[in-house]
């Protein structure tokens, strides 16, 4: 027999068994050291870029509260200012110190009597 002959004969006497499935290797991507110091580097950068903000968040508000302080000591300064200064128009008025001179016996002599002019 021929070889060919053969080859047919030994194909047909096989029973048809489908071909096993090999199991397919799962290809894994891996990183090289660069690339991981590369992620960890950013992941480092991307950590401290966040802490700064909160960090630069916090100190803004805390200038902030420091500015409404003095902004209602300001307004509290400026609102007793005034009354001191009403006070004073109040205590200075002619007829007060007129009073307070003969309460104190002073007389009023007009040639002694100096007019002075803003």
């Amino acid at each position: 027999m021929n070889d060919l002959a053969v080859k047919v004969v030994r194909e047909q006497k096989r029973p048809a068994v489908p071909p096993s499935p090999q199991p397919q290797r799962k290809r894994r991507f891996r990183f090289t050291l660069a690339e991981k110091l590369l992620v960890v580097s950013f992941l480092l950068f991307t950590f401290y870029v966040a802490v700064q903000m909160v960090s630069s968040q916090v100190q803004i508000y805390e200038l902030n509260k420091d500015v409404q302080k003095l902004e209602a000591a300001i307004d509290e300064q400026k609102k007793e200012n005034n009354d001191l200064y009403v006070e004073v128009q109040r205590l200075s008025a002619y007829e007060r110190i007129l009073q307070k001179a003969k309460e104190l016996g002073l007389s009023l002599n007009e040639n002694h009597v100096k007019v002075v002019q803003e």
